[in-house]
């Protein structure tokens, strides 16, 4: 294969440590797509707003992603980026800010992420009359959807289009309602969003059961999973670690242990990229070795770790997978 621009360098100069890790991850990950299997990628911290669409839309695209799972705000912050972009405000100087300039940023109404500062108004607010008008819509008709199916309605339906500050193209949640692809969401409360409908449903406006919860989740991906390894494998991309990683991972040893099902494969791959360190009791900074002990790896499958940020390794994974 005639190798990218990108993917030469990665090739001809990451040959040892993180960068050696990357590249063996990479390799390996194409070699699982190439073998049938399907691959799921777990989003945690704010890879939304860290832009991940730009690459991550692509990979989605191309069917090289094939079940997403993700905090409640990296679902919400890829919509608010799609619409609201122009009015995000960089902070390059973050670390030096102090209190009161803190202050100053919530008093303007900007909520910052490490350098960057969502607006709430044009971003939070924007999006959350029309999620209010999915979710009363489904309320008055006695109808309940889990929390990306909201998002997928709002998007497909193009009432936000007027609104796109960036090229669609780089929103990866909208090419995943295109391609409906399953998408994880645990602990969704845990967001903007999650307070906005908890709010509405202290005031008596939305009945809590008009949205489904977690459990609800974890019983879809036991039957995608079932489903979609009577054949083939899944591996398990994870990017960062929390909520995100855990809830999914989960599922084999739920499978084998509470529901007492045989022949249930492992996850057929596992790669991580944090910068967490190893640690007591840290999921984040568990080695790999440690998910054999919970019945999610075998000895035997492909397991790396890259010791990095993820707003660097991800994008090159992936251009290395769609040979960029």
């Amino acid at each position: 294969m005639n190798r990218g621009k990108v993917s030469q360098f990665m090739l001809e100069h990451f040959k040892h440590f993180n960068g050696a890790t990357l590249v063996d991850a990479a390799k390996e990950y194409e070699s699982q797509l190439e073998s049938g299997n399907k691959m799921m990628i777990t989003l945690a911290g704010a890879m939304s707003t860290a832009e991940l669409g730009k690459s991550l839309a692509e990979m989605i695209r191309q069917d090289k992603v094939h079940i997403i799972t993700c905090t409640g705000a990296n679902l919400e912050e890829d919509v608010f980026n799609l619409v609201a972009h122009n009015h995000y405000k960089r902070i390059p100087n973050y670390r030096d800010l102090s209190p009161e300039q803190e202050k100053e940023l919530l008093d303007n109404h900007f909520n910052r992420v490490t350098d960057t500062c969502i607006p709430e108004a044009e971003a939070m607010r924007a999006i959350e009359e029309h999620l209010y008008q999915e979710w009363k819509r489904a309320d008055e008709k006695g109808e309940s959807y889990l929390p990306h199916e909201y998002f997928y309605k709002i998007l497909l339906s193009g009432e936000l289009e007027h609104k796109y500050q960036i090229n669609p193209k780089d929103s990866w949640l909208l090419a995943a309602a295109k391609k409906n692809i399953p998408i994880i969401v645990p602990g969704w409360e845990d967001s903007t969003c999650g307070n906005f409908f908890a709010s509405y449903c202290i005031e008596g406006i939305i009945k809590p059961s008009t949205m489904k919860s977690g459990i609800q989740y974890m019983m879809y991906l036991a039957s995608w999973y079932q489903k979609n390894t009577k054949n083939n494998g899944v591996g398990f991309f994870q990017i960062g670690g929390g909520i995100a990683g855990d809830f999914p991972i989960c599922v084999v040893p739920m499978l084998h242990q509470d529901l007492e099902l045989e022949h249930i494969p492992m996850w057929s791959y596992f790669c991580q990229i944090s910068d967490s360190t190893t640690s007591y009791g840290s999921y984040s900074g568990a080695v790999p070795n440690e998910k054999i002990t919970w019945g999610k790896l075998l000895p035997e499958t492909p397991k790396f770790v890259i010791e990095s940020d993820a707003t660097i390794v991800a994008p090159l994974i992936f251009a290395y997978l769609l040979n960029w």
